[in-house]
């Protein structure tokens, strides 16, 4: 193993599959999120790579929360409906115990493990129901520690962790047409008219959907939180 050394303050994604024990077809579940997490991760580098761990966990880490909350949504998007994914995110210091291997520990990671509790607890909660990710800060004597567990309830957290409570809000409520539409829009050179053809529908069923159906509104808070440091 080789030295412990710090490294700079990152955004650490720790994130899960929802309820694939019961699923009718857990191995293709697992391919499909080996998939998405290889896809993602060509379009939104991680620092370390974005990967399964253990049985339906996945871990990467960025330097900008923007871009964790990026990919947080693009592999939910990507698996949805046959699968979903929850994903806690944590923001803090990161010690590299054994680069070789990619092993790595501190208050980041602590931080995105209470976050992913804090989304899973929500989740068994009527009104917090389809709320899949959580953003937890690590705080104290030098962002060393994580003062209390769960999602961060003031300051900036608290502002995103509000964004993400209605977003994926409006992810979990769309249908299956309206997922693929989004999944298309989220890619700037695709065109509503190139969906429309790829759909069978018309441009206007397609602009319709993006307004009524909050696909527009997705797109929109995705732009504003892909750009926060």
């Amino acid at each position: 193993m080789s030295e412990m050394k710090p490294d700079a303050s990152r955004c650490v994604v720790i994130g899960d599959l929802v309820a694939s024990r019961r699923s009718a077809d857990r191995r293709s579940l697992q391919q499909a999120l080996n998939a998405a997490l290889a896809e993602v991760d060509e379009s939104c580098p991680s620092i370390s790579g974005l990967r399964v761990t253990v049985g339906d966990e996945f871990q990467g880490s960025y330097r900008r929360l923007g871009d964790a909350l990026e990919v947080a949504l693009r592999v939910r998007i990507r698996l949805l409906p046959e699968g979903d994914v929850r994903v806690g995110i944590g923001r803090g210091r990161v010690t590299v115990l054994d680069a070789e291997r990619g092993i790595e520990d501190g208050p980041g990671w602590w931080a995105a493990r209470a976050a992913l509790v804090a989304v899973e607890e929500a989740a068994e909660r009527s009104p917090t129901r389809l709320l899949r990710t959580g953003v937890r800060t690590a705080a104290g004597v030098g962002a060393d520690a994580v003062a209390e567990q769960g999602a961060d309830e003031t300051g900036l957290g608290a502002a995103v962790n509000a964004a993400l409570l209605c977003r994926d809000h409006l992810v979990g409520s769309l249908s299956e047409r309206s997922l693929r539409l989004l999944e298309g829009l989220m890619h700037p050179d695709t065109t509503q008219a190139a969906l429309a053809e790829r759909e069978g529908v018309s441009a206007s069923a397609v602009s319709q959907r993006v307004r009524i159906d909050g696909i527009g509104a997705v797109l929109a808070a995705q732009a504003l939180l892909r750009d926060l440091p």
